[in-house]
């Protein structure tokens, strides 16, 4: 059995933070974290450095949230993805990374409403290319992720799948590179025809 779910309107969001209503501030956490969190970790950061931001973010939404003067001008997703944008890339800029970031316009809310749009397209490509991870089965599945993602050299991949060597470990990853790209290019086509 679940615990019904309350929904609350960007108004009803504001007008909670305004007035210190926890409820509202626990369903705010749990509606919009998963945006930042996507958009963090498809941006070189962490769960941890997600969870950080999305904190910030939620500081500075109730801050501004204060003010007199304050009105909500777009969609709170929006809102929340931009001031999560600049904090990522605010960090981002503090160690080191290069990127075009606007220092005067820190508290300047932007539209990001391009950006969102890009940001759900490439989570549709990646929930396919898992789709098609699946399909693949294994050990193809565990070999593609322990090369792009664990970023395992092909030794480890041939001790570990009990290969002779790196160069036979070579050659099932491109072999099973070549499945993958069938499977996902296969779908794209289908679902771009339908």
């Amino acid at each position: 059995m679940s615990a019904t779910k309350l929904q609350f309107s960007d108004d009803q969001f504001i007008d909670g933070l305004r007035s210190g209503n926890s409820e509202v501030l626990s369903a705010l956490y749990k509606k919009y974290y998963n945006v930042v969190l996507k958009f963090i970790v498809n941006n070189s950061g962490t769960e941890e450095a997600a969870q950080d931001i999305y904190q910030e973010t939620v500081i500075a939404l109730y801050e501004n949230a204060q003010k007199p003067e304050f009105s909500l001008n777009c969609q709170l997703q929006t809102y929340i993805y931009s001031i999560s944008k600049r904090l990522w890339l605010k960090h981002l800029k503090k160690s080191g990374k290069t990127f075009l970031f606007k220092e005067d316009a820190e508290n300047e809310v932007v539209d990001v409403a391009s950006d969102l749009d890009e940001h759900q397209e490439k989570e549709k490509e990646i929930e396919k290319m898992n789709r098609s991870l699946l399909e693949l089965g294994e050990p193809c599945a565990t070999l593609i992720k322990d090369f792009y993602v664990h970023k395992l050299n092909m030794d480890e991949i041939a001790d570990k799948f009990g290969y002779t060597n790196a160069d036979n470990a070579k050659n099932q990853k491109y072999k099973c590179l070549q499945r993958l790209k069938k499977y996902f290019f296969d779908k794209k086509t289908i679902e771009q025809e339908s």
